[in-house]
């Protein structure tokens, strides 16, 4: 061999590596928050808590990816909005047990760096963060040839946050009589994605540029909707209002989420025409002759977190949410269950 070769000729690139590092730098400073040290490029990302105000901290983690929604980044070639799906996992998920967000990390990993969009994803997480008013402090971008396909790519992403012990969210003051109140979703979301590419595209031939008239516009631009994050809205509330009991409506869908925060001597009771199920629901439903046990294990169906709070406060926590122009329903309630009964009844 006459020639050296060097970690380019495999497919890897420190240089444009570095570059991208340098962009990502300055998109993380728009994620600013009390606590971060540092900046991005260390080995690891630095923060320090502030634990004046909390007698008892417990730390709260959760991690997680966007799933094969992905596809549908790849096949619209728009990677603006994926990161929000991203940070809207984990958010939610830590937001549930009252833990505020603290800072997120994340890991791109592409065949070939295309740091264009690599730039695109990572501005839609800086954007996720904002919305959950949580730090962007580091991640780990990997050029990997020969496992991802040309243009595609895969994404997950890591987020801590923090809640007082006496304050954390865990459903044991749950009781029959309590009210189920209803968070509108902006959509699918990040869950089921599986499911609806194998109806719309295998099955009907569509494709991301077909216009869906009762959607009102392409199925690509409804499918790609960022999932809506509830951190300020539920932070929100708890500052004034008893919340017992939040379920992050994901994979499982309302029935396998709820069950997780109530305790086991109660059976949540679900209207199923208390709230406007958005056309895309309908839709997948019809053209993939789907049942309704499916639909309500697969899919949020426009509900994209349930709140748990006692009857009394119940009319104020809707007001509240009213004022801050927040959709919501009344879907159910907290009744007590029998032996034997399954923990969810839908009527």
């Amino acid at each position: 061999m006459n020639n050296s070769l060097t970690y380019a000729d495999s497919g890897v690139d420190i240089d444009k590596a570095n570059q991208l590092v340098d962009r990502i730098k300055d998109i993380a400073k728009t994620t600013p928050r009390s606590g971060v040290m540092g900046e991005i490029g260390g080995f690891g990302g630095l923060f320090s808590l502030n634990l004046s105000n909390i007698s008892n901290p417990v730390l709260v983690s959760s991690t997680d990816g966007v799933g094969t929604k992905l596809k549908i980044a790849f096949l619209m070639d728009q990677h603006d909005t994926i990161g929000i799906d991203l940070v809207a996992m984990c958010v939610n998920d830590i937001i549930v047990q009252g833990a505020k967000p603290l800072f997120f990390l994340d890991y791109l990993a592409m065949g070939s760096l295309d740091n264009a969009v690599a730039e695109q994803i990572i501005l839609g997480i800086a954007n996720g963060c904002t919305q959950a008013g949580c730090a962007l402090i580091g991640g780990e971008t990997a050029e990997m040839p020969g496992i991802y396909q040309t243009g595609e790519y895969d994404l997950s992403g890591f987020a801590v946050g923090i809640v007082d012990n006496t304050k954390i969210i865990d459903g044991s003051y749950v009781r029959p009589g309590h009210k189920l109140i209803g968070l509108a979703s902006s959509g699918i979301h990040s869950n089921g994605f599986s499911l609806v590419r194998k109806i719309f595209f295998d099955h009907c031939k569509y494709d991301v540029g077909t216009q869906i008239p009762e959607l009102g516009t392409t199925l690509g631009k409804e499918l790609l909707r960022p999932t809506t994050i509830y951190v300020s809205t539920i932070l929100s509330l708890m500052r004034d209002l008893p919340i017992h009991g939040l379920a992050h409506i994901t994979g499982g869908g309302i029935d396998e989420n709820i069950t997780r925060v109530i305790p086991d001597a109660c059976k949540a009771v679900i209207h199923k025409d208390a709230w406007e199920r958005p056309a895309i629901f309908t839709l997948l439903q019809n053209l993939g002759n789907v049942a309704d046990a499916e639909m309500h294990r697969t899919f949020n169906n426009g509900i994209g977190m349930v709140m748990v709070v006692p009857e009394k406060s119940a009319q104020e926590v809707m007001d509240r949410l009213g004022a801050m122009e927040e959709k919501a329903y009344f879907v159910g309630e907290i009744t007590s269950r029998k032996n034997n009964e399954k923990q969810i009844q839908w009527i």
